[in-house]
């Protein structure tokens, strides 16, 4: 995507200096170099809609998180056209080895807790309802639906009737290793899945994205609630599983939609075989 439109219309005549910036597999994004001040320009990419994505949702939750600190500076937001700028955030990426670090985990259930109990935010998300999204999407663009999606959501369906409902917090929903930052706080970015949810979905989605074992998932769960109690260890265990669920699915519609040159066939089997993984290690009645 040439981003040229974009930056001569946000930065007309001002011999702004654009960088393409890797690792997205959603959207396109680069940083943009204006007189001395730094910005990030992400371009939303096709179909994205198709994903659950509601970029109003995104920019409201986008400013929630600066406001508490969590999040970069919004600088602008042009809806009909996809884009959201942001301040560049001249921070470390912190390493999956860092990140399961007792000190590291306890910053970031800090952080998480910090937009948790922040005001509400638009847009709901379910992983449950997340899942059937994109069943539903991928055959209507005619993608083909891997085997394992009967049995998976089978347990999904039991999950959900374990668990019951829950209170409804601010939540990410997509907390990958490349979207923290540490400035010397931690700092999330990319809060385009970002809606009303379940607090378990955050934490097991941070947990199971940093490979965490159960001395990881121990500390992550004292430094958030105080304790790691049997039934917040079992939650933290199904909504693993449903964030796997969630992350195949994905793959699964964007093999099909997606512009971008990645190998969405091989993400999903990934994310299938590790859900296959947390169904065979955990208890649901």
């Amino acid at each position: 995507m040439d981003p040229s439109a974009a930056v001569d219309r946000l930065w007309p005549d001002r011999g702004a200096r654009v960088i393409p910036l890797s690792g997205g597999i959603t959207n396109h994004n680069f940083k943009v170099e204006v007189h001395g001040q730094a910005f990030v320009l992400r371009m939303g990419g096709a179909k994205t809609s198709m994903l659950g994505i509601d970029r109003q949702a995104e920019h409201q939750a986008s400013l929630r998180a600066a406001e508490v600190g969590v999040g970069p500076e919004v600088a602008g937001f042009f809806e009909d056209e996809g884009w959201l700028v942001t301040r560049f955030i001249d921070g470390r990426p912190i390493s999956p080895e860092a990140m399961r670090k007792p000190q590291t985990i306890r910053r970031v259930a800090t952080a998480l807790r910090r937009f948790h109990d922040a005001a509400p935010i638009p847009g709901r998300f379910d992983a449950h309802a997340v899942v059937e999204l994109y069943h539903h999407e991928a055959l209507e663009q005619g993608i083909e639906i891997p085997d394992a999606y009967g049995a998976a959501h089978a347990m999904s369906s039991r999950i959900r009737h374990a668990r019951g409902p829950q209170p409804q917090v601010p939540c990410h929903n997509d907390l990958l290793n490349a979207n923290f930052l540490d400035d010397g706080e931690i700092r999330i970015v990319d809060w385009e899945y970002a809606g009303m949810g379940d607090r378990f979905f955050d934490l097991a989605n941070f947990s199971v994205n940093h490979e965490f074992g159960a001395d990881e998932d121990q500390v992550l769960l004292t430094a958030y609630f105080g304790e790691a109690g049997v039934e917040g260890l079992a939650s933290l265990a199904m909504m693993k599983f449903m964030s796997d669920f969630r992350e195949a699915m994905w793959g699964v519609l964007q093999s099909g939609i997606s512009e971008l040159d990645f190998d969405f066939h091989g993400y999903a089997a990934r994310h299938f075989d590790r859900l296959a993984a947390h169904a065979s290690a955990m208890r649901v009645e």
